[in-house]
């Protein structure tokens, strides 16, 4: 899996002029699935997610976790994070799962997000079309990967 994890004072994604989740202070999570993830892959990042320590402390350091600032998640599914570039012009997305595989993923994480922070995560709609607005606080924007966890 792969997640771009952005830090956002708000957030929304619209699908065909509707809102489907919306969130003010809290992170903006586009996640990609590859065809070999697993719930193992899913917990490890869910866990990472609620406990990155990416929100201002009263010194301004980054010190606080979503948890601490009582933050909200936006979760948005994008199997471009998995573009390849290396032949010709046009994106390959070949290692991206399959629906049948990516959708259950995405929503289970969506529910283990909503477990983990005891409230609702906000998402997007699998496959739709949508059109997300968001303000980067910071900017702080972090990639994690989790086939590379030595390095997260």
């Amino acid at each position: 899996m792969r997640a771009v994890i952005q830090r956002v004072t708000q957030a929304s994604c619209t699908v065909d002029d509707t809102c489907t989740g919306a969130i003010e202070l809290g992170l903006l999570v586009l996640l990609g699935v590859e065809e070999d993830d697993n719930m193992q892959d899913l917990e490890w990042l869910a866990q990472k997610l609620v406990n990155l320590r990416i929100f201002s402390d009263e010194a301004g350091l980054m010190n606080k976790s979503i948890q601490d600032v009582h933050g909200n998640i936006l979760l948005i599914s994008q199997f471009t994070l998995f573009a390849q570039t290396k032949k010709g012009n046009r994106p390959s997305f070949i290692r991206a799962a399959r629906p049948a595989t990516a959708e259950p993923l995405y929503k289970t994480m969506g529910e283990m997000l909503s477990t983990l922070l005891h409230k609702k995560v906000q998402m997007g709609i699998f496959g739709a079309d949508m059109k997300i607005d968001l303000r980067n606080d910071g900017p702080v924007t972090i990639i994690m990967n989790t086939k590379d966890k030595d390095n997260f």
